[in-house]
This record gives C-alpha cells, structure tokens and sequence, in this order.
C-alpha cells in the first residue's frame, strides 16, 4: 500500500496530474481548496463586502466554483455576498437540462440564482440562430452574446463582480488559439486573470492555475451534482481542435499547460497594442450608439451580429465589416429603387 506524500498516514487514492504526488482524499481537498484561495489572495480578486456572481453552467467547472467559494468564504471570511448567474442561450436538449443542475445547486448552496435569455434580451435563440446559419461559426454568435449576457445578467444583479470557471486547460488552449491565429491583440490580454475596462463589471478566474483533471477529481470525489453533457453545437468549433491538440502535448508532458500559460503571461509584457489605451488597468472604450455596451467603434459586436440576422446576412457580419457595410449600402440601394421605379409591382412613382 503507497502512503500519501504529504500525510504520510492514509492511502494514496490519486495521482495529482499537475505535480505528479500520489496523496490521500483529504490532502487533495485540501491542496486544491488551499491553492485556490492562494490564488484569490494574491491577486486580490475582492475586497471584503462585494457582491460577487459566480456564472454558473451546470457543467463540473462552475459547479466546483461554487462549491469551492462557498467552502472560502465561510473558511476564511472573506464577507462576500454570493449570487449564482446562469445563461439561458435556448438549445434544446442541453442548456434547458443543464439549467435544472443549476437550479439544485441553487438549493445545494443556499445562493440566490438569476437567469438571463438569449430570447429576451436578442429575440433569438441559439436554436434559431443555428437553423438560419447551420452548424459552422454558431460559436462566433453564442460567444459574443454570452459575455454580454452575463454583463447585463450582473448588472440586474448590481454585483461587483463576476467570477467565471476557466481552468487552466481553457486558458492554455486560448493561447494556443490566438497564437495559431494570429491574434496578438487578444494573446496580450487572454492570460489575464482579472479583466475590466472602465465600462464593465470586473471578472476574474479564480481556477486560472487549475488542471481541469483536478476539478473534475474534486467534483468526483466530492460527489457533486452536475451536468456533464458537452453542447450539441460545438463539435465543429476551432476550440476543440485545439484543446485535442493540447491533451496530446499534456500526454507526453503534464506541465506544458502551465508551459503555454507562462508563455502567454511573458507575451503579455512585450507586445503593445494601439487599439484602447490602459489606464490604471483599466481599458478606455467607447459605447455602442444602438444598446449602450461597451465597444471600440459605432456598433458593438453584438448589435453587428444581431443586425446581419435580422436582415438575412448572418454570414456577412460574422466576418469583414466593411465588406458587411458595403453588403449592406447596395441592399439598400436597390430597395430605394424598388421603391421610387413605377415599373416595379411594390413601387411609386416619384413625386
């Protein structure tokens, strides 16, 4: 029988994929909850008396976060007042299932929770959104409504902040994304594990430094209720080539997650970007003219995608702008003369 490494005393029952320790149960809750809020602290994440909303999925890494800032919370007194925020996009057969985990956990931990939809604040569902463009580039939608949707969702909440699941795994394989991409203005600030501009509520990743094997060890052995169901959209998603592409290097070497995220951290420092000037931190951004959300030019990206569904155009304004605009000025074009030429069955003669 191997002893824990740690305690010396009972069982080792796993082997830590990010240290390699073979340790017993109770070390490894212990080593996990403690790493956390060694986190949390020395990035100061909150400050005592914060209204804090925990996004919350259904899926094995919000419902260990909650489970895991509750358990601080109480254990260190950090005086915050918790509230679950969940996305409602509309799949069904998914989001609709993984909600009802989400209302248990609701019970479970004793926070309030809040929904928002992507019916009520778009007037589309991903369901609809898919059926108007198919299975290629709905992420691109569902990504840009989501992370608006849990700004609106916390500012209904009047929260302080949002603390979202990304583990260590999700923040390696954005790296690697934007690299492969190349996309450096988004590399500069994807390893970030506090965001905000002066227009948005902050978010932080409280489970920046943590395997996602880890997480799902802890929901394992701690018995937690979640929904483990990947969505029925995502298959095609450039994401999963990446992540696949990640656990192949992992296989051969456990640190190259922490590897990749160090890389993106030292990319951080060097590159500049002209696009938004920080302050104290803080990125200085203008405001969408149509819904008032933060964005860099006249529409955010949301009102872009939202208005080339709305004009049967989905496809255009996922990609170049301009060219989306200049879609956009010849329809126009040819509906005004429509209108004004008599010979058309819908037109008027010009006064």
């Amino acid at each position: 029988m191997r002893l824990c490494t740690l305690c010396q005393k009972e069982r080792a029952v796993l082997k830590r994929p990010k240290t390699g320790q073979q340790i017993c149960r109770n070390c490894f809750y212990a080593v996990f909850e403690t790493e956390v809020h060694n986190t949390i602290q020395e990035n100061e994440l909150f400050k005592r008396g914060d209204k804090v909303a925990i996004a919350a999925s259904g899926g094995k890494d919000s419902t260990v976060l909650a489970h895991v800032m509750t358990t601080l919370n109480e254990r260190y007194g950090y005086g915050l007042d918790l509230f679950l925020l969940s996305v409602d996009e509309g799949i069904t057969g998914y989001r609709d299932d993984s909600l009802e985990t989400v209302k248990r956990n609701e019970q479970q931990y004793k926070i309030p929770l809040k929904i928002v939809s992507y019916e009520e604040l778009y007037g589309w569902s991903m369901d609809a959104i898919v059926k108007e463009i198919g299975m290629k580039n709905n992420c691109t939608f569902c990504g840009v409504f989501r992370r608006q949707a849990l700004d609106r969702g916390a500012a209904l909440l009047q929260v302080d902040h949002i603390v979202t699941g990304h583990n260590a795994d999700d923040i390696a394989e954005t790296v690697l994304m934007n690299i492969l991409r190349g996309d450096f203005s988004r590399l500069q600030r994807c390893t970030a594990i506090r965001t905000a501009t002066n227009e948005t509520i902050p978010r932080s990743k409280p489970f920046k430094y943590t395997y996602e094997k880890e997480i799902v060890m802890y929901a394992y052995f701690k018995k937690l209720d979640y929904f483990s169901t990947e969505c029925i959209y995502s298959p095609n998603a450039y994401r999963g080539y990446a992540r696949a592409f990640l656990k192949d290097l992992e296989s051969i070497r456990p640190s190259a997650i922490m590897d990749i995220i160090h890389s993106g951290e030292a990319w951080e420092s060097k590159i500049e970007v002209k696009v938004n000037t920080p302050v104290d931190g803080r990125v200085i951004v203008g405001s969408c003219e149509r819904c008032g959300y933060m964005s860099s030019n006249k529409l955010c990206k949301a009102c872009v995608l939202l208005e080339g569904l709305n004009k049967g155009l989905p496809k255009l304004a996922i990609g170049n702008s301009t060219k989306y605009k200049r879609e956009q000025d010849k329809r126009d074009a040819s509906a005004r003369a429509r209108v004004c030429d008599p010979a058309t069955p819908s037109g008027r003669s010009p006064s």
